[in-house]
């Protein structure tokens, strides 16, 4: 099978960029393209999901065990001929400044991918041969396949980068980039603009024009055809199952209600797979738009994304809301993380000044920071029995965010979640009768039995509540 990983010397230098425009020109050329993103990342997938047309998984070995990112990518890559993986950071960096643990590095050992590097090469020119010089000899064990310059001013720029790099490098060039403005996705705090938020006709037709354009640039400036003698040794007959919980033999199916619109659109697509295994039907719906949720649902499940940023549209869809409220007053069961947790308080400071009311279902109040408050990955142990699991179970995840509790309210809490740079715990995962919301952005295959406890939490509530029908 055809698969690379895209890596970069740095954060910024473009690596979006490459996978993005090689993912559109396999497609264009006929080949069925799995994507993939290292780390912990929500938007860069929403694009590769966009422009390859199958759903973008993350790798992860912080938060995932090496059989379990096996599992992931075998499973991903059924059916596909080609994956392409975008790492994240640059190459060697990862949870720490002496092992490679979490890198892309990692990643690309791990799993046997070749590695492509980009590098940003906008006012540079012999110095670029000695930054791949250092990526060829700090890790011997990790042979870089091929480069591809980015941001190259022109065709005799290209020339000069070239002839440095063959005079002192073994790494051969597989293509490079000019500076193309018509190809940059815009930036705001949590990264790239999602593509969910792509919702006008004429959106989509400038994203459509965008990687027609990212197409023709990877025919034009990248070796195609030596990028595509690239491959891993993947077997896609069977994944493995050795991190998989069968559900319970003959259990009705559940009905969860999941919310995605442009104001949530951050999952792991594995933690909704997970959740399907265990006999779940999941049921989009939009906080936003919809003035109703799905019938005879068991749960709801809100993720992460931009609720800031529609929070009037999100405050002025009241029938929704009392939606949700009678949902929770009825016992349903809720999990939410980040923005869904913000989605669930009474109300959220913009950093614009205002205020909007929301669900109230968390006796929480919120406020934008517009600076960044918990950041990094964390090891969650539950304290209490919850939703997700057992008292002393333990899951690992990440936070990102850019907002704080500003009320002081008491809440119960079911986490005890520790920062893994910093070492420091917090007493976190909120509890409201049956309502369990965090920061938290947690990896359900890195414990598959917390999609268990949830299945089998609301067969449990539809049991109850058959025997007092």
């Amino acid at each position: 099978m055809i698969g690379l990983l895209v890596a970069g010397t740095a954060s910024g230098v473009g690596k979006t960029t490459v996978a993005l425009a090689l993912m559109a020109c396999l497609r264009r050329r006929g080949y069925v393209v799995q994507p993939c993103k290292g780390g912990p990342d929500f938007l860069d997938t929403t694009h590769h999901t966009r422009i390859a047309g199958r759903t973008a998984r993350n790798l992860d070995t912080w938060m995932l065990s090496e059989e379990a990112n096996r599992d992931v990518l075998r499973r991903a890559a059924a059916g596909a001929d080609a994956v392409v993986v975008e790492g994240m950071m640059g190459l060697f960096d990862g949870k720490d400044g002496v092992t490679e643990t979490g890198s892309s590095a990692e990643i690309a050992k791990m799993l046997k991918l070749p590695v492509l590097l980009v590098l940003d090469c906008a006012k540079s020119a012999r110095s670029v041969a000695a930054m791949v010089l250092g990526f060829e000899s700090f890790d011997p064990g990790l042979p870089l396949a091929g480069l591809v310059l980015n941001r190259v001013a022109s065709e005799s720029h290209y020339r000069l980068l070239a002839f440095a790099i063959h005079a002192r490098c073994k790494t051969p060039i597989l293509g490079w980039l000019p500076r193309e403005p018509k190809i940059s996705i815009p930036e705001r705090h949590l990264g790239l603009h999602a593509a969910a938020e792509i919702t006008s006709p004429l959106d989509a037709v400038r994203l459509d024009q965008e990687i027609d354009t990212l197409a023709n640039l990877a025919e034009k400036h990248f070796h195609v055809d030596a990028i595509l003698q690239l491959d891993c040794p993947l077997d896609t007959t069977s994944a493995s199952s050795a991190n998989a919980i069968p559900p319970t033999d003959g259990a009705a199916r559940l009905r969860i209600g999941v919310a995605r619109d442009r104001a949530f659109s951050f999952y792991y697509e594995d933690n909704l797979d997970l959740l399907r295994e265990q006999g779940a039907e999941i049921l989009p719906f939009s906080p936003m738009a919809d003035q109703e949720l799905p019938a005879e649902l068991d749960a709801l499940y809100f993720g992460g994304g931009y609720p800031e940023l529609y929070a009037r549209e999100l405050s002025q869809n009241r029938p929704m809301l009392d939606k949700i409220r009678a949902f929770v007053r009825s016992g349903g069961h809720v999990y939410a993380e980040c923005g869904g947790l913000l989605y669930l308080s009474q109300r959220l400071s913009t950093s614009d000044g205002r205020v909007y009311p929301l669900a109230g279902i968390m006796p929480l109040a919120m406020e934008m920071t517009g600076k960044l408050v918990d950041f990094g990955y964390v090891t969650v142990t539950f304290t209490q029995d919850c939703l997700l699991g057992r008292k002393g179970a333990s899951i690992r995840g990440h936070s990102f965010h850019y907002s704080r509790i500003c009320s002081t309210s008491q809440v119960a809490t079911s986490y005890q979640v520790e920062f893994s740079l910093s070492g420091r715990q917090q007493q976190e995962g909120y509890t409201c009768g049956n309502v369990l919301a965090s920061y938290v952005h947690l990896h359900f295959r890195a414990n598959p039995a917390v999609a268990q406890n949830f299945a089998a939490a609301l067969r449990g509530a539809r049991q109850r509540d058959a025997v007092t029908a």
